[in-house]
Formats: C-alpha cells, sequence, structure tokens
C-alpha cells in the first residue's frame, strides 16, 4: 500500500532546521512551499531543495510563484514575470492584420512566460507553482485584480491553457486557482470570509467555466475560501457539493484537488464556529480535497500549529475519523516533475528559453 501523504507544510528560514527535517520526515507530509523569507539567491536556493530531496525524495516542493506581484523570487537572474493581467490587455490591444493575431500573439505570449516560469523554477530544484489564476477580473476584488487574464471566461480559459502548455514544455504540472471563482467576492480571503450571493447557473456559466473547458488539461486545483450560500453554506474547499458533485461530477475534473492556506481567515470558521488547523483538514479532506496546506506557521510558536496538525492528523487516522485514500495519493505524485531538469547554466544558453524571453510583455 502507498500511504497518503496530505500535508503540504512551510519551513522557517534559508535552511533547514533539526525541526523541518522532523516533519518533513512524517509520512503524512507529502509537500512543502517555499516564501521569500527562504530565498538568499540561487545557489542557496537550490541548496534549500537538495536538502528537502535527501529527507523525502518524494515531497513536492511548491511556491506561489504566478508574475506580477505574486512572485517569490525576484533577484539573481529570475526573469520579472509580468502580471497576467497582461497577456488580457495584449489579447484585446495587439495589433492586428488579419482577425485572431492578437489573441495568437497573446497566448504565444503566455506560453513563453508559463515555460521561463517553470523552467527557472525547476532549474533550482523547484517542483511545482500554483498557477495559473482562473479568477475572471470582474474589477471588484483587490485580492485578485491583475493576477487575473481577463473578465471573458473565454479568454482567461485559452491564456490559462497556452500558460499552462508552457509550464508543461517544462516538465512542470498546474494548478488552476480558485474554484468556483474569487474575482466577484470583494472581501479578501486572507484576512475574512468572502461571501458571493450569485446562483449556481450563473457561477457555473461565467466564473466556474473555465474548469469545465480545461477539466482534461488541469493537473491541479485549488477550491476558494468563499462561501456561495446560493449553493452551500460552507467555504468551496470545505464543500463536498462543490468539489464532490460540482467539480469532480458534473465538470469530470480528475485531477488533484488542494486546499489553500488553512491559516488563513477565510478558513478559521466553519457551521458559525471557529476551527482549529487540524478541524480544517479534517473537513477539507472529507469534502474532497487530496491534499491540505497550512502556510506561515513555521515561525510562530516555533511551529506548534505544525506539530498540532500532524498529530491531530495521525490521531484521527488512528481512531478511524480519517482514512487515507491512495488515489489521493496518486493525484499527489502525478504533480511531481516529469523528466530531469536541466542546470540554470544550460539553461541560460537553451535555445527555447532564449526565445521564450522575447515573447514576455
Amino acid at each position: 500500500m502507498t500511504f497518503h501523504a496530505p500535508l503540504i507544510i512551510d519551513i522557517a528560514g534559508p535552511r533547514l532546521t533539526d525541526a523541518d527535517r522532523a516533519r518533513l520526515s512524517h509520512p503524512l507530509v507529502g509537500g512543502v512551499i517555499l516564501f521569500a523569507r527562504n530565498w538568499r539567491d540561487r545557489a542557496q536556493l537550490q541548496r534549500l531543495c537538495r536538502q528537502i530531496k535527501r529527507v523525502r525524495s518524494d515531497v513536492l516542493i511548491a511556491v506561489d510563484h504566478e508574475g506580477g506581484r505574486v512572485q517569490r523570487f525576484r533577484s539573481d537572474g529570475f526573469t520579472h514575470l509580468p502580471p497576467m493581467r497582461d497577456f488580457g490587455r495584449l489579447w484585446r490591444t495587439a495589433p492586428e492584420t488579419r482577425p485572431g493575431e492578437a489573441a495568437l500573439a497573446a497566448c504565444n505570449a503566455a506560453t513563453a512566460a508559463g515555460y521561463v516560469l517553470g523552467a527557472e523554477l525547476r532549474a533550482c530544484g523547484v517542483d511545482f507553482s500554483f498557477t495559473p489564476v482562473l479568477d475572471l477580473d470582474h474589477g471588484r476584488s483587490e485580492v485578485i485584480g491583475d493576477r487575473a487574464f481577463d473578465t471573458d471566461p473565454r479568454v482567461v480559459t485559452l491564456l490559462a491553457q497556452a500558460l499552462m502548455h508552457g509550464l508543461r514544455l517544462a516538465g512542470m504540472a498546474n494548478c488552476g486557482k480558485h474554484f468556483p471563482g474569487h474575482g466577484w467576492a470583494e472581501a479578501d480571503s486572507h484576512v475574512a470570509l468572502p461571501v458571493d450571493e450569485r446562483p449556481l447557473q450563473t457561477l457555473l456559466a461565467d466564473d466556474a467555466a473555465p474548469y469545465g473547458w480545461l477539466s482534461t488539461a488541469l493537473a491541479a486545483v485549488m477550491p476558494a475560501h468563499v462561501v456561495y450560500p446560493q449553493v452551500d453554506a460552507r467555504p468551496a474547499g470545505f464543500s463536498r457539493r462543490w468539489l464532490k458533485d460540482i467539480l469532480r461530477g458534473e465538470l469530470g475534473f480528475t485531477g488533484a484537488i488542494i486546499s489553500d492556506d488553512l491559516s488563513m481567515e477565510g478558513a478559521r470558521w466553519l457551521d458559525g464556529r471557529l476551527v482549529t488547523p487540524t478541524e480544517a483538514a479534517l473537513a477539507a479532506l472529507a469534502a474532497g480535497c487530496d491534499m491540505v496546506l497550512l502556510c506561515n506557521q513555521s515561525t510562530v510558536e516555533q511551529g506548534a500549529a505544525i506539530d498540532d496538525l500532524i498529530e491531530g492528523l495521525s490521531r484521527a487516522w488512528f481512531e478511524g475519523r480519517w482514512v487515507p485514500d491512495e488515489t489521493a495519493e496518486a493525484r499527489r505524485r502525478a504533480l511531481l516533475p516529469l523528466g530531469p531538469a536541466p542546470s540554470w547554466d544550460a539553461l541560460m544558453v537553451d535555445a527555447r528559453y532564449q526565445h521564450a524571453l522575447q515573447y514576455l510583455p
């Protein structure tokens, strides 16, 4: 039996501590998410990733690295990637002599961005980035804003598909977020619990449409910490209705479902009461998540929340309140990179990489 390792945790600094190693070696831990505090330069990042893989070769090393204002590594040779809105603007404003040329140029640029993003991360030992954002730019959500490609779900779908193609050329999987859509709700789920009052029919026809159109290409999906009360009283990431009935059942998605950060305010309240990270994790896994993410806790009280989560999920397993899922573990492992990555020096002289840089807006 392959054991299910659903937890993605963070580490405190630019190198592993003994506490980090102990946590990463636990069989319930299947991933680690990196932040800017884990970065000094490329050589240090490469050493850190090697240290992590020496603890567990199958641990998924992940990062939020989208471009624009959400890009964790920005110096020592990393390309400053544009926000996704720039690709939507290129689609709508590039000159064309024949219909559709601007759209094709935008898609080519998005593919180039995906390739550069994935290739640079992989050359440093990072396996996976939580991208692309599939939210629509309704002009209402500041936390989404220019992270979204466009307000038209068709444009978002095609640009995201192009970016995902670039990621795959670099050997990296993808993660569409935040299902079914965070672009309408004005509150920031990091500090509040957003609510979107629109009916299911509107959500499926508009914000959630890219997930259906991309269901065969998406490797992973991250649900939103947003409540859609006309569908379910719980946020989407804790809702069987959203994850099992709609995302998997109606839209046909077969990849991994990864919760958004359980330390966010939008994940701290369930059914009208404050919950612990362990309670939130169990609720997310029961609703249909394959993995759950807990961020920015290793620097708080020496990582007590991470240790509590590992202990709490272990206890739930022994007591029969949570059952490891072999199919969920297979979906986690499918997110690991495809093939070896070139070194940074080899990447810098690679013809495809140099060609891709020319097409970034």
